[in-house]
């Protein structure tokens, strides 16, 4: 959790954003490899943030999701031992990192990620760890509301 740099842009301008990413990449071949690149550019997780609390039930992988609250934002940090669920939560990072928790719960994460069209290139699996991965941000959000 390196950059403390709230947004300025919307939750859905950054939607908007990533949705014009995923058009111009094509086929889903394309799309899975620039959602493994976005994992790739995660700032390192601390290893005190590995910790069992931190783990994200439900994925087929091992992801932590670290939640700090900072003047009204919470700000997430993550990882996972699977290149394709650390791209998945580093889109959700790009997506929830810096809002409020009014912005987060706001926000409806399956009409997103319906329109990114992810959740149909994913096996069952991983887009079941993928939705446990936004209800966690969910619950945080809803937590310090």
């Amino acid at each position: 959790m390196t950059d403390r740099t709230p947004p300025t842009d919307t939750l859905d301008q950054t939607l908007a954003e990533l949705a014009e990413d995923f058009d111009l990449l094509g086929d889903w071949e394309q799309r899975i490899e620039y959602v493994i690149e976005l994992g790739k550019g995660l700032a390192p997780l601390d290893e005190a943030d590995r910790i069992e609390a931190n783990k994200v039930p439900g994925c087929a992988a091992q992801v932590w999701l670290a939640t700090t609250q900072d003047d009204g934002r919470l700000w997430f940090a993550a990882d996972s031992d699977s290149a394709l669920s650390k791209g998945n939560i580093a889109l959700l990072l790009k997506l929830y990192s810096g809002r409020t928790a009014a912005e987060i719960v706001a926000f409806d994460a399956r009409a997103a990620l319906d329109r990114l069209g992810l959740p149909s290139a994913l096996t069952r699996q991983r887009a079941n760890g993928l939705n446990s991965m936004v209800g966690r941000i969910r619950e945080a959000a809803l937590a310090v509301q």
